[in-house]
């Protein structure tokens, strides 16, 4: 049996790669014009998604440009809940408009980061995303609290990993803050993502093996080498007879 992986990228933020990566992916997690892009960058993005055939994604951020959605914000439920109905809704405008449907959810940066280890936070987020099209699948990281937040709602969820990242003992994003947060080299990098899809694995930056639950890996768009990693990864994925396919 063919295994199959959903890879997504986060599209509409202002980078110069969008068209050439968007043929090598299968789901894009489009800004909101909150934390990054504004509504004709959506109206752009939406139509080379829909030319390639990729799943198209709301990418809800903090209303933060100033910092692109990366530094943490305190709201309440309600405003959590209205910031992400607001996205979400801005997104499904600009897909009706196009004549394509909205496939899934993923938030974007300091949002995300507190979605995944704060249960109330993902709970509104998920709750919020129920209430707008119970249909959506929600992305977040493999085995946080946005992932069974979500669950615990009746959600489809889609859960992720980072093929550029490394990871904490207990299975956690290592910050960005700290100096060996990112794999800058490609070669390890294609490891790390052929082992979390055939083993559901990955090893922590202190050696030890952590299980996870690989079912759509992010690649990042920004960077000088985004566009021949993103490359790499499809020709890695077509030799080792794995099936790039959204959710």
């Amino acid at each position: 049996m063919t295994k199959k992986i959903d890879l997504n990228c986060d599209m509409g933020e202002g980078m110069d790669n969008d068209a050439k990566l968007m043929p090598l992916i299968s789901s894009a997690n489009i800004a909101c014009g909150f934390h990054a892009g504004n509504d004709s960058i959506m109206r752009a993005t939406v139509a080379l998604a829909k030319l390639s055939g990729v799943s198209i994604g709301a990418h809800p951020g903090f209303a933060d440009k100033e910092n692109f959605g990366r530094t943490e914000m305190q709201l309440s439920s309600n405003e959590l809940y209205q910031l992400i109905w607001d996205q979400l809704a801005l997104m499904q405008t600009i897909t009706q408009e196009a004549s394509v449907a909205m496939h899934h959810v993923k938030p974007h940066g300091a949002l995300y980061n507190m979605a995944a280890r704060d249960a109330s936070m993902a709970k509104v987020i998920a709750q919020a995303v129920k209430d707008f099209d119970v249909n959506l699948i929600l992305y977040g990281l493999s085995g946080s609290y946005l992932i069974s937040e979500a669950k615990a709602l009746g959600l489809t969820t889609a859960s992720e990993v980072f093929a550029d990242r490394t990871y904490q003992d207990n299975g956690s994003l290592t910050p960005r803050s700290q100096p060996n947060a990112l794999i800058h080299d490609h070669a390890s990098s294609l490891s790390q993502v052929l082992q979390m899809i055939q083993e559901q694995t990955v090893i922590s930056v202190s050696g030890k093996i952590v299980d996870l639950s690989a079912e759509t890996i992010c690649i990042h768009g920004d960077g000088p080498n985004a566009l021949s990693f993103a490359q790499q990864i499809n020709t890695a994925l077509q030799t080792a007879s794995i099936k790039i396919q959204s959710r």
